[in-house]
C-alpha cells in the first residue's frame, strides 16, 4: 500500500493539480494542514485525501515526522502543494518498489523555469520504516537516518528512478515575488551554521543564494569554507562546487572552469549535472574551445533533450563554429521546447540571414521583437527592431 503524505497551508491554488497527479498511484492522500486560512482543507477533501491539522512546529522535519504517523501504507510517497507527479515515472516507480531490498527511491524533480541547472535528485519514496525520520532545517530529508538504517542493516538499498518524475514549479521569480522563502532559508542556514561552522548542506543552501543575490565574494568565502572540510564525493560536495563555479565566474574564469571540472568529477547522473556541464561549456565557448563545449553541450542534448537551454548554447557553439545547418537545427530544437524564449528567435533569425534565407530571418526577427515586448522589454524590443531593420526590410506593424 502506498500513502501519499503532504504537510500544507493556504494551497488552495496549487494542491489540486498536485492531488490528481497521484490519483490511481496511490492508495491513500493524506493531507496535514498548518492552519490554512484559505479552501485548501475542503480542495483536499474534494479530491479524495483524508486532511489532518496540526499547528505548525517552527520547521518542516518535525512537521513531517508527525506527518508519517497518519499513515497506513508501507510505501510513503511525499509532495509538496506545488509539486506534481509525471505520469511517464510511473511504471518506473512500481518496477522499483518490488523490489524488496529497496527502501528508499530517490526521484529526479525537474524545476519549471530554470535554465541551466533543472534537475535535482530527491528521496520522497521510501518504504515507512520505523527508522527512517526527517532531519535537517528548511529542506528537510530523510538521508541521515537512511544512511544509518543501512549501516546497521546492509542488505537495504537505495534506488534511483532514471525517469524524471517531479516537476516542481515554485522558484520561478515570479511566485517568489511578496513570498518570504529566501528569508527563511536563509535564517534556517545561518542557524545551522552557528551550530556546525561549515556544515556542506548548509553551506551549498546559502552559497546559493548569495549567488542569486550577487554576493559573490562572500558566497564564495562560504563554498571554499565547506569544501575544505568535506572530501566525500556527495551531492552536497556537487552543490558546493556548482555554486562555487557560479560565484567565481565574474571574477575568475580560470578558477570557475576548476570548480564545474571538479563538480562533474563526481558520478551521477547526467541530469542532477546539468549545471556544472552547461556552465563549463558556456566558459569554454567564451574562450573558444568549442570542440570541447560542443561535446559537453551534445552530450546534455542526448541524455536530457528536454532541456531547451542545452538546444539553445548548442546553437551558439554550433553557429561560431560555422555549422549554420547544425545551428538551425539545434535553435529548433529549443524553440520547439521553449517557444517564448526570444533570444532564441533572435538568434535563428542571425543563422538564417546568414544562411541567405531573408523571408525566414524576418520573421524570426518579427518574433523576437514582438516576445520582448510582450515580455515587458520595450528598450530590447526597439533597439532590436532598430537593428534587424537595417539588416531586413521589416513591415510597418513590427515598426510602430
Amino acid at each position: 500500500m502506498l500513502s501519499l503524505s503532504m504537510i500544507v497551508r493556504n494551497e488552495e491554488t496549487r494542491l489540486a493539480a498536485c492531488l490528481a497527479s497521484v490519483q490511481g498511484f496511490v492508495d491513500e492522500m493524506v493531507v496535514v494542514d498548518t492552519g490554512s486560512e484559505d479552501n485548501t482543507i475542503a480542495i483536499a477533501e474534494a479530491a479524495g485525501a483524508r486532511v489532518e491539522q496540526i499547528p505548525w512546529p517552527g520547521d518542516f522535519a518535525p512537521a513531517r515526522n508527525t506527518a508519517l504517523t497518519f499513515l497506513n501504507g508501507d510505501w510513503v510517497l511525499v509532495l509538496d502543494a506545488d509539486e506534481q507527479l509525471r505520469a511517464e515515472a510511473i511504471p518506473e516507480l512500481q518496477r522499483l518498489m518490488a523490489d524488496p531490498n529497496v527502501v528508499v527511491i530517490n526521484l529526479l524533480r525537474f524545476e519549471l523555469g530554470a535554465a541551466m541547472a533543472p534537475y535535482s535528485s530527491v528521496s520522497r519514496l521510501f518504504r515507512r520504516h520505523p527508522r527512517i525520520q526527517w532531519s535537517r532545517p528548511y529542506h528537510s530529508m530523510v538521508d541521515d537516518s537512511v544512511q544509518a538504517l543501512i549501516a546497521d542493516e546492509p542488505h537495504w538499498t537505495v534506488a534511483h528512478c532514471q525517469t524524471p518524475a517531479l516537476l516542481h514549479d515554485g522558484y520561478r521569480p515570479e511566485l517568489l515575488q511578496g513570498s518570504d522563502k529566501a528569508e527563511r532559508l536563509r535564517s534556517a542556514m545561518q542557524a545551522e551554521l552557528e551550530r556546525h561552522p561549515g556544515d556542506p548542506y548548509a553551506s551549498a543552501k546559502l552559497g546559493g543564494l548569495l549567488v542569486s543575490e550577487g554576493r559573490h565574494s562572500e558566497a564564495a568565502n562560504l563554498l571554499r569554507t565547506a569544501l575544505a572540510q568535506s572530501t566525500a564525493e556527495t551531492p552536497e560536495r556537487y552543490e558546493l562546487l556548482l555554486h562555487l563555479g557560479l560565484a567565481l565566474t565574474p571574477s575568475d574564469s580560470d578558477a570557475a572552469i576548476r570548480a564545474y571540472r571538479d563538480a562533474l568529477a563526481i558520478p551521477q547522473d547526467v541530469r542532477t549535472g546539468l549545471g556544472a556541464r552547461l556552465n563549463l561549456a558556456a566558459r569554454l565557448m567564451e574562450r573558444s574551445q568549442l570542440e570541447e563545449a560542443i561535446a559537453l553541450t551534445k552530450t546534455a542534448t542526448e541524455q536530457a533533450p528536454e532541456v531547451a537551454m542545452a538546444w539553445y548554447n548548442l546553437g551558439l557553439m554550433q553557429r561560431q563554429n560555422g555549422d549554420l545547418a547544425g545551428a538551425l537545427q539545434a535553435y529548433s530544437r529549443a524553440l520547439t521546447l521553449a517557444p517564448e524564449h526570444a533570444s532564441c528567435h533572435q538568434n535563428m533569425a542571425v543563422a538564417q540571414l546568414l544562411g541567405g534565407n531573408i523571408d525566414a530571418a524576418r520573421g524570426s526577427f518579427r518574433r523576437a521583437i514582438k516576445l520582448l515586448q510582450q515580455q515587458g522589454q520595450p528598450e530590447a524590443a526597439a533597439q532590436l527592431r532598430d537593428r534587424a531593420q537595417a539588416l531586413v526590410k521589416l513591415d510597418a506593424e513590427v515598426l510602430s
